[in-house]
């Protein structure tokens, strides 16, 4: 018996590690989920700018 009760104790404990490891993928997903949400709200917020002419930077270090 003892031998039968080791299986099924080592079978639940990787059934219980497998749950755990999904949970905490799912939970990670959600959260760079909701990360990228607030960066592209971030980059919505930011102003417009124009497109810069030709000619109008002088590079000083060259």
């Amino acid at each position: 018996m003892s031998m039968m009760t080791s299986i099924a104790g080592t079978a639940m404990s990787l059934n219980s590690a497998e749950l755990m490891q999904q949970y905490s993928l799912s939970v990670t997903k959600k959260a760079m989920d909701s990360q990228e949400a607030m960066a592209q709200g971030l980059l919505e917020m930011l102003p417009q700018q124009s497109p810069v002419a030709k000619g109008v930077y002088i590079d000083t270090y060259a």
